[in-house]
């Protein structure tokens, strides 16, 4: 939507998959200087903090998609401003001490739950499908596994993606049996 998206990460590899889809990468401390909007979506304590709420210009709005209202600091910006006003509902404008406002959305808290009207269905109904599927998969495959963290075996999520392409009538392709057997395989190509 021609926005200039500024990714900051604590993760190499995420990292160099944001540079390499196209988007520049930097600390938090450098983006916190040129940003007009800022999203938290790290499920991590404290991302934006006093240190970073100091070089923000003014106008800036900041919103947290990630967990709970922790992703902010929100001591910390009470703490440096000098007063907090709410222009509307479910914004929180916090004025420093040299004037520059800051606008935190939603309390702080997930914006899409808090100030909206949450998950959309589309995304809902494949995160329940794939729950369910993961859940009877347990149940059947419990004895063979041991106590520890699993990803979702890679067939319900693809199955999971082909029953929602089917129900918003789009269809894909099908690799051929021979691209099966090429892909499956190291016998041809370089």
């Amino acid at each position: 939507m021609g926005a200039h998206v500024v990714v900051t990460e604590v993760d190499p590899r995420k990292a160099i998959e944001a540079v390499m889809d196209g988007y520049r990468v930097m600390p938090i401390s450098d983006a916190a200087k040129i940003g007009d909007i800022f999203v938290t979506v790290t499920g991590n304590y404290h991302v934006i903090r006093e240190e970073h709420f100091k070089l923000m210009k003014d106008g800036v709005i900041v919103a947290n998609s990630g967990h709970f209202n922790d992703e902010l600091d929100l001591e910390a910006i009470q703490r440096i401003a000098r007063s907090k006003s709410e222009p509307r509902s479910f914004v929180e404008q916090y004025e420093l001490h040299d004037g520059r406002k800051i606008c935190i959305l939603a309390d702080g808290r997930l914006v899409n739950l808090a100030a909206a009207e949450g998950h959309p269905a589309a995304v809902m109904d494949m995160s329940f499908a794939n729950q369910a599927l993961s859940t009877v998969y347990l149940a059947k495959h419990h004895e063979e596994m041991e106590k520890r963290v699993y990803d979702v075996p890679i067939e319900i999520d693809e199955e999971v993606a082909r029953l929602k392409l089917s129900s918003m009538g789009v269809e894909i392709d099908t690799l051929t049996p021979e691209q099966v057997k090429y892909m499956a395989s190291w016998s041809e190509g370089t």
